[in-house]
């Protein structure tokens, strides 16, 4: 009689279950989808920082081909192009892109964090009149006399609820004077856009 558990050649189809271990469906499709959004992560960061991941000469081109591309359906194409060829990627191609992404957020936080301590030492300079004392023994290069000015017509924009000019100027001083040295010109002023987003609000 034959045995309910064997197939037609007359082995168990558990038995070669382990020699044949794929991802499930999900898996590879959680796998495609993370993919996906790394390429989107690329296409959407700066040109010249997305030139210096390392990567394949064909997935670069993808990638720098779509953010050229701004008609909406012509961009969905090159996008799914570009998880196409990422997909191509092994393990440690990924993960050498992945730390390059992770190393922008750090870059980022670092940005953020000099902006915050920037205005925190505006908002001392206006509160306080001996953080000009010791901002000039730090820095006593700077014009004191020009400085006491924009402080004083900066307590009166925000008295008098007038545009912040002379708020903003203080800051740039600050800036200036606490600029590092390989800092680039898109650097500062992504500083200054974000500045220009806080005096807003």
């Amino acid at each position: 009689m034959p045995n309910p558990n064997r197939g037609a050649c007359g082995f168990q189809s558990s038995e070669f279950e382990q020699e044949y271990e794929r991802p499930s469906k999900s898996e590879a499709k959680r796998e495609s989808d993370a993919l996906q959004k790394l390429g989107a992560v690329l296409v959407e960061a700066p040109r010249d920082r997305v030139k210096r991941v390392p990567m394949p000469e064909d997935v670069l081109e993808a990638i720098l081909m779509c953010q050229t591309i701004t008609n909406h359906e012509g961009r969905r194409r090159q996008m799914q192009f570009v998880g196409k060829k990422m997909r191509t990627l092994d393990e440690e191609e990924v993960a050498i892109i992945q730390r390059a992404i992770d190393s922008w957020k750090g870059a980022s936080k670092s940005e953020t964090a000099a902006l915050h301590a920037l205005e925190r030492r505006r908002e001392k300079l206006l509160a306080d009149d001996t953080a000009l004392t010791v901002l000039m023994a730090e820095h006593p290069h700077l014009d004191v006399q020009h400085l006491r000015t924009l402080i004083r017509n900066a307590r009166k924009e925000q008295l008098e609820s007038k545009p912040p000019k002379a708020y903003r100027e203080i800051f740039q001083i600050l800036k200036d004077i606490n600029k590092p040295v390989a800092k680039s010109e898109d650097d500062e002023d992504g500083i200054e856009d974000d500045l220009d987003e806080h005096d807003d609000k």
